[in-house]
């Protein structure tokens, strides 16, 4: 038999979680959220190390939103963001620090202590040290877990969404508009899909920095939501524009650690390692404070054009030894366990993808393209972030989005229920031939080089050009072991890392100008003129006529 629920909240980030918490206030409405790990602190939320935006001294929202749009280099969407800076920072209070308690840190007379990121005018970053997501995070899980009308289900996998134009018994349901109903759900513990049917859903599944060799997401950041709405067919916007986070560890084994942005907020320099600042070259307004895809482009650069293995980032030179382990307790533990003390030498550096700047399109509501579908947080695409995302606004957005999209689900009363015979059961692969995990490893590791080599910080259309004919075969091979394999959250995952990329490698191919993350070498328009036959000679997999540049 089936699951019903009044909602259906994939995934338990500070955007799916605040969802649940907003509709849990009828304590009449059942909501059930799910997420893929045995931990449900366990998401792209917990290893944002910097901080979520607040109202700083002297701030205002017309300042927080003038920062947004020129971070977004001409592409956010102004409604949208004046919507984040005037709700924003009034939520972060009333629900973060009045409700939950969020031990943010404080000045010695007991004060919120600001602190500045890269492309912010002024200082306005809340934190909890370096691990402010966890904190946030873990009390978003606590609150969850004390509410009568929440279920956490652990250890479940989406597959896929559950829409009437799919997957209804009745044939002439394809002339419908489509309709999502809930989500097919892989039970990681039995192998069993089940029914989930909801009343509306809620993707809050995070981003895809997995289908990049280097990155700084955790294990699920698949793109799985971004893959399964696809499917469903939602509009998906800007998937070209990809942040790379401008510093992440580069000592081996230690599998690209993020260095907080805050570093560079409380002081930290770029330096080449024979001893050259380059940042003021590079971007003489903000220097070190540049946004994110200047900086990451320039230490790309440097590491191009002179052979290094990587930049520097100092802070030793600039923070005392005391001040340091208080205020970056994770990185100097990390890095301490790599057998580098940041307290005395400089931090060895390199880009890495970080986040989702595009995605499905929605509404100041977090309403989708598909009737009952709503998308909050990096898997969606609200405009906030334009072509590229201003440090620290990725919490606040999943915040606001989640908060919101759960409002408006509580006060709708057009959603109704599937019945479940109109449903039909999972068809699972009963004798199918168990996942290889080696083939699944060598076709996880062949979707991220593809994608960092021809997809990364610097693309071209011959890059491209190759991206695209590799990745439509390893679609074809995978999508073929797929429907003959017995389904794991492996095997789903696989399929869902080479849909998304592809999503984004077509995007970027389609996008001529540079512009924020997304950065054409060959950006000039005549070189394309011989290549229409080429461009439109991709048979997309699963109908992508939704896909928009």
């Amino acid at each position: 038999m089936p699951i019903e629920t009044d909602v259906l909240v994939i995934g338990c980030g500070i955007a799916g979680a605040t969802a649940a918490w907003r509709l849990a206030q009828d304590r009449q409405r059942q909501v059930l959220v799910i997420t893929r790990t045995a931990d449900p602190t366990e998401s792209n939320t917990r290893y944002a190390q910097g901080g979520i935006v607040g109202c700083g001294i002297g701030d205002s929202a017309q300042r927080l939103a003038d920062d947004i749009l020129a971070a977004g280099a001409g592409l956010s969407l102004p409604q949208a963001v004046h919507l984040l800076a005037q709700e924003g920072p009034a939520l972060v209070q009333r629900l973060l620090i009045d409700e939950l308690g969020v031990p943010f840190d404080r000045t010695p007379e007991g004060a919120i202590a600001y602190t500045s990121e890269g492309g912010h005018s002024i200082p306005r970053i809340l934190h909890v040290g370096d691990a402010t997501g966890r904190a946030i995070e873990e009390a978003l899980i606590t609150r969850l877990r004390a509410l009568p009308n929440v279920t956490l289900r652990t250890s479940t996998t989406a597959v896929d969404l559950i829409t009437s134009s799919h997957h209804s018994r009745d044939p002439l349901a394809v002339y419908r508009p489509i309709t999502c109903h809930g989500a097919y759900a892989l039970d990681r513990s039995t192998g069993n899909v089940q029914r989930i049917l909801a009343r509306a859903t809620v993707l809050a599944t995070g981003g895809l920095g997995r289908i990049y060799r280097y990155t700084t997401n955790p294990e699920g950041a698949r793109g799985d939501g971004l893959a399964m709405a696809y499917r469903a067919g939602a509009r998906v916007i800007n998937a070209e524009y990809i942040q790379f986070h401008p510093t992440t560890l580069a000592i081996p084994g230690a599998d690209n650690f993020l260095i907080s942005e805050a570093v560079r907020g409380e002081g930290g320099r770029l330096y080449t390692p024979d001893g050259r600042h380059f940042m003021d070259h590079y971007a003489p307004h903000w220097g070190d404070l540049a946004p994110r895809d200047i900086v990451a482009r320039a230490i790309h650069e440097e590491m191009i054009t002179h052979g290094y293995p990587h930049v520097l980032l100092d802070l030793a030179s600039h923070m005392d030894a005391a001040r340091i382990r208080e205020r970056f307790p994770t990185i100097y533990a990390t890095c301490l366990r790599a057998g580098l003390d940041i307290t005395k030498d400089p931090i060895p550096v390199v880009p890495a993808a970080h986040y989702f700047c595009g995605g499905i399109l929605v509404d100041e509501w977090g309403r989708s393209t598909i009737e009952g579908l709503y998308a909050v947080g990096e898997v969606s695409c609200t405009g906030v972030h334009g072509a590229n995302r201003l440090a620290s606004t990725s919490l606040l957005e999943g915040l606001v989005w989640g908060y919101r999209a759960g409002s408006d689900i509580a006060r709708r009363t057009d959603l109704h229920l599937v019945r479940a015979s109109e449903i039909p059961p999972w068809q699972n692969v009963e004798h199918g031939i168990p996942a290889d995990p080696v083939l699944i490893y060598r076709d996880q590791r062949s979707i991220q080089y593809v994608m960092w080599l021809y997809v990364g910080l610097a693309r071209n259309t011959h890059r491209l050009a190759r991206a695209l004919r590799e990745l439509s075969h390893l679609w074809e091979t995978i999508d073929g072991f797929y429907r003959t394999t017995r389904i794991t959250d492996e095997l789903i995952g696989l399929r869902n890392m080479a849909q998304a990329a592809w999503v984004v490698t077509r995007a970027a191919w389609h996008n001529h100008q540079s512009r924020g993350t997304h950065y054409r070498e060959d950006s000039r328009q005549e070189e394309f003129a011989n290549l229409g036959n080429t461009k439109d000679s991709w048979d997309s997999p699963h109908g992508y006529a939704n896909l928009e540049g």
